[in-house]
């Protein structure tokens, strides 16, 4: 079988699938006239959405394409096809994305930019920092990667709440709560992680009037996507004192342009989408494991429903 790698790092994900699959022919190239021309006899394709969108738009189209990236936005643009099977990366992005969100959790009790701050000012610093035990968060989305970020907060004594499409039970989490809950809970908890996937339900939803509702010691934290936050509200609240701090990983422009507010915001850390980089070794692995069941004709891991945009 033909298999087609457009990928930033594609000799390095050649390589792996080569040693993992031997029995696959693989193509690819750095140049876009090339993977044009090979992309025209390819039934499988594997990478990221940004350079696939470009091979759907000149007329190419596979049988089964998998992403790299956990979103796929770029795949579900209007006037692209379809009529073909994607799969979004799955099960390879937990562990990463919950070592950053524990990252600045922990850098929000410690106050480790304050202290920072008095070290460049040469004053000693000695306020106490404070624990993770009994802080509540919750986490807006609770897939795949909010289940594994969840996981690994609860031995921190993290009492867990998550916002899911719809209520329903879900361990670890005390409660699993509808989007309709979600002005409820930001006042009750001391941390708000957005994990949400880029869906017309899913823009502006942190606007001002959510804002408002948060912990004036509160920290947002963002590694969803940038379309969920209104931008100008969420530097305002900073301002006012709403919620104590933010941490924007995902932006709705990115780059961010030089005059955007947040490089300048009271309050918030910049990131640069930096949060849970995809592993070429676990990608190709799920790729590998999502072809074999492609081949089988069952079930695959991560099968997008084009209706709902993940």
């Amino acid at each position: 079988m033909r298999v087609l790698i457009a990928e930033q790092d594609h000799p390095l994900y050649a390589q792996l699938l080569g040693e993992a699959a031997p029995d696959l022919e693989v193509l690819t190239s750095g140049d876009s006239a090339e993977l044009s021309r090979l992309a025209a006899d390819c039934p499988v394709w594997l990478g990221q959405p940004d350079l696939l969108a470009t091979l759907l738009r000149q007329g190419h189209q596979p049988q089964w394409l998998q992403s790299t990236w956990a979103g796929i936005t770029p795949l579900l643009a209007e006037g692209l096809p379809r009529d073909y099977r994607l799969t979004r990366a799955v099960g390879i992005f937990g562990q990463v994305m919950a070592e950053f969100v524990l990252t600045y959790m922990l850098g929000h009790e410690r106050e480790v930019l304050a202290r920072l701050v008095s070290q460049v000012e040469r004053k000693w610093d000695n306020r106490m920092g404070q624990s993770l035990a009994g802080r509540k968060a919750l986490i807006v989305g609770t897939g795949d990667i909010g289940q594994s970020v969840a996981e690994f907060l609860l031995p921190f004594g993290v009492k867990l709440y998550g916002i899911a499409s719809a209520a329903r039970e879900q361990a670890p989490f005390i409660e699993v709560a509808g989007l309709d809950q979600l002005g409820r809970l930001v006042g009750e908890v001391d941390y708000v992680i957005n994990l949400l996937p880029n869906t017309p339900n899913t823009h502006d939803l942190y606007d001002a009037a959510l804002f408002k509702q948060f912990k004036p010691t509160g920290l947002f934290i963002n590694v969803g996507r940038g379309v969920a936050v209104v931008d100008a509200d969420l530097v305002e609240a900073l301002k006012e004192g709403h919620l104590a701090g933010a941490v924007i990983d995902v932006c709705r422009q990115e780059p961010l342009p030089q005059r955007h507010p947040f490089w300048t915001a009271w309050g918030l850390l910049l990131t640069g989408h930096s949060s849970a980089p995809t592993s070429p070794e676990l990608m190709v692995a799920l790729f590998v494991q999502n072809l074999r069941a492609y081949q089988a004709k069952q079930a695959l891991r991560g099968e997008v429903d084009f209706e709902r945009g993940y």
